[in-house]
This record gives C-alpha cells, sequence and structure tokens, in this order.
C-alpha cells in the first residue's frame, strides 16, 4: 500500500513534509489508487519507506482526518473515509480582496473537497506550465485569467464543462462558463451615484500607474463619464510624479497608491471627504474603518467565491455578472 502513495520530495522543496504527505494522499485519492475503505499505510511504515520522523507522519495523518479524508479505527489503523475532489484555484495575485473571495469559496466547499491554490502573477510561461502539469489531475479548474500571450490556448486544454473562469470575461465562448464582475457599465453607474460629491472638486483624476493589470475598460468608461457630465479629468499613470492637491478627487485601482495617497494626506495635512477625496477599486475589510471609512466601488467577491463553491458541486452550466456597487464613505 504505501507503493501506492508517492511522495515527491524533489518537486516541493519549500513545502513542509507532513504538507508533501497530505498531498501525495489526497491524489492518490483523488486519481482512484486509494478509495472509500481501503487502509493507509502505519506510521512506522512510513517512517520506514520513507524515512520521516513519527511526528512528520502523525501531523499529516491528524490533517488529513481534520479534513475528512481519512479516519482511524483503534487497533487497526487509519482507512479512507470518503472520496475527495481536488479543484484547482488559480488566482493572479494574494490581495486582501482576493482573500474575501477565497475564504467565501472554501467555506462553501464540502468536506471532501480540497482546493489547491497556485497564482500566476500575470506571468504567461507560468500560466501556461501550472495549467499544462494541472490536466487530469482535479475534478473541476477555477481560473482568474489574464490576456497574454498563450493563454487562451492553455484555457482551452481543459474540458470546458470542468473549467469556470471568473472576475474577468475573458475568452468567453458560448460553452463557456463564466463568473465576472462588470468594469464597464457598472462602473458608469456607480460614478453616476457620486456625481454629485465630485462636483465639488476642481479635476477627478484617475490613478492607473505604469504597474498595474486591472481592465482598461475601466479607464475608458470613467473617461466617457467625466466627458457626459462635463468633469476635468486628469490620467496618471506615472506613479513616480503623484502628488496630492487640495481640490482634486482621485479614483484608484490600485491599494498601493491609496496608500500613497493617504500618506500625502497626512504630510500636507489634507481632510479627504473634504480637501480632497478619494474612490478606491475593490472592497476590503479594512477599508470601512481607514480615516472614517473610504469610499470604494467593487464587486461583491463575497458572492464570487460562494457561487464559485457551487460551481464545484453542481454540473449546471454559469454564466453570471456578479454585482458591482459604489459604497459611499466618508473619503469623497
Amino acid at each position: 500500500m504505501a507503493g501506492i502513495i508517492k511522495i515527491d520530495f524533489s518537486g516541493k522543496v519549500n513545502s513542509p513534509k507532513f504538507r508533501l504527505i497530505v498531498d501525495a494522499v489526497n491524489d492518490a485519492i483523488s486519481q482512484g489508487s486509494l478509495a472509500a475503505g481501503d487502509s493507509l499505510p502505519s506510521v512506522n511504515q512510513m517512517c520506514q519507506d520513507y524515512q520521516l520522523s513519527r511526528d512528520t507522519v502523525f501531523k499529516a495523518y491528524s490533517m488529513l482526518k481534520d479534513q475528512g479524508v481519512i479516519e482511524s479505527v483503534p487497533n487497526k489503523g487509519y482507512f479512507v473515509s470518503n472520496p475527495v475532489n481536488k479543484v484547482f484555484v488559480f488566482l493572479d495575485t494574494f490581495k486582501a480582496y482576493k482573500e474575501v473571495l477565497y475564504d467565501a469559496f472554501v467555506r462553501n466547499l464540502p468536506q471532501n473537497v480540497i482546493a489547491d491554490v497556485n497564482f500566476h502573477h500575470y506571468k504567461p510561461l507560468i500560466f501556461k506550465k501550472l495549467i499544462e502539469e494541472s490536466i487530469g489531475k482535479y475534478s473541476k479548474y477555477i481560473v482568474m485569467p489574464f490576456d497574454g500571450e498563450g493563454t487562451q490556448e492553455a484555457l482551452s486544454l481543459i474540458p470546458q464543462d470542468k473549467l469556470l473562469i471568473i472576475d474577468w470575461k475573458l475568452f468567453d465562448k458560448s460553452n463557456s462558463n463564466v463568473l465576472y464582475q462588470d468594469f464597464g457599465d457598472a462602473l458608469e453607474r456607480g460614478l453616476d451615484k457620486v456625481l454629485h460629491r465630485l462636483r465639488k472638486y476642481r479635476e477627478v483624476h484617475f490613478l492607473y500607474p505604469e504597474y498595474t493589470n486591472h481592465p482598461k475598460e475601466s479607464l475608458n468608461r470613467f473617461v466617457s463619464f467625466c466627458q457626459r457630465n462635463a468633469l476635468d479629468y486628469v490620467i496618471e499613470e506615472d506613479s513616480s510624479k503623484f502628488d496630492v492637491h487640495a481640490g482634486v478627487a482621485y479614483f484608484s485601482v490600485s491599494d498601493r497608491m491609496l496608500g500613497r495617497f493617504l500618506e500625502q494626506c497626512r504630510q500636507k495635512k489634507l481632510e479627504p471627504g473634504v480637501d480632497t477625496g478619494i474612490i478606491s477599486y475593490n472592497e476590503t475589510p479594512m477599508k470601512q474603518f481607514i480615516y472614517k471609512g473610504i469610499t470604494v466601488f467593487s464587486t461583491d467577491f463575497k458572492t464570487m467565491g460562494r457561487r464559485a463553491a457551487e460551481f464545484v458541486t453542481s454540473d449546471e452550466p454559469m454564466k453570471e455578472c456578479v454585482p458591482s456597487e459604489m459604497i459611499i464613505r466618508e473619503s469623497l
């Protein structure tokens, strides 16, 4: 039985050994090598076969028990208790609002579903490599894509009925499953909601720093909104030249730029919502508490996470836009 559990100690040198054991057992179950009721090697056997400490093996088996994957029977050993489904979750980067999405996702998964999380950081080669390595190993694929070279071809390797594209509506086909946010019409409606506040300021600046990967559709819709309402506007793309001014409202798609805005406000003794204003893209748990509250335009990431979990547990197709809204606070 130990030979069925194949532990790769060379491929993930930075992962703790107990984590590699957990992954190996889950892989064996998801690939059908182990089934419900099958026994696992004893702790002593695992130590002997793989030169591991008892603490390492015991920690791995304890984690598998907590996950509901295995159970122990006194004087008999460890047994597979439930079939395990592994889900491939592929996000761009791990930011605060992604944590909200991921938390809602895992909270709504059954105990026998394990989420394997990866990040591509907008690197086409990493995206392609991890997709290729994942094929055939997972029951469902939850992918946050980007418009990069070869990304569409990589996604085409995944069976469409097992793939859910989230956040950004890219490469959408008639048979695609997509759970996305609206970067266009919804944004203009949100800006309309705060038009009366924006008119307090002489200009509105869109902070679109050179390092952002935010969809340009939002930038284009901002321009459309300002032109439609005769607002003077500026697009700031060079983060090194950013300088906060009184009488100007800012719209930031970057939390890094939000931090610089708040830092300069403190240095210059400018009060957000009075002397200057800001709207931040994407809600996070802390933004309601910063500087009496930061006005945000955001999709509902909790709903996105919950609906993605529902896709995992269902065979129904999904093509859905998650609502977005402007949440008005004291910063504007």
